[in-house]
């Protein structure tokens, strides 16, 4: 494992993954925040020591919470590829300057597109964060099809 660190590549691999990981951890504190913020709870359990018309107040749903879910749905929808994708392409040794520019680019339109659907940026925002992203992982899915295609 110590030298596999050392390698430029993986290294590359392992620091924007961890970056967009992060980010995605972030997303499930921020809807805590929101729905502590808003009043907004999914779970009986959630407002149990309330009244029960406190409760029905509480057990509902909110859009700004719904927001920041569905935007770290869309997380887990993308940034899960990416992982696995950004992997195997690192297998198939790309040059480094491309694979940094690969790994940026992902990392910037995930952070672009939580900014543009969190805060609701008018479009096209968001569709660039989102469209970024796809592209990249599209990108390096050919070159490992395209390297170790075997039929």
């Amino acid at each position: 494992m110590a030298n596999l660190m050392e390698d430029e590549l993986f290294r590359a691999f392992t620091t924007y993954a961890a970056i967009v990981i992060v980010k995605m951890l972030l997303m499930g504190p921020l809807t805590a925040y929101y729905r502590i913020t808003r009043g907004s709870f999914a779970n009986i359990e959630d407002v149990a020591r309330k009244s029960a018309d406190e409760q029905k107040k509480l057990l509902r749903t909110h859009p700004d919470v719904e927001r920041v879910r569905r935007c770290h749905l869309n997380d887990l929808e993308n940034i899960v590829p990416f992982l696995g994708i950004a992997l195997l392409y690192t297998l198939t040794g790309p040059e480094l300057s491309s694979a940094l520019l690969h790994f940026r680019v992902f990392a910037g339109s995930r952070i672009l597109h939580t900014i543009s659907y969190v805060c609701a940026l008018p479009q096209p925002c968001r569709s660039v964060g989102y469209f970024a992203g796809f592209i990249v992982t599209s990108s390096m899915a050919y070159r490992v099809l395209s390297t170790v295609l075997f039929l």
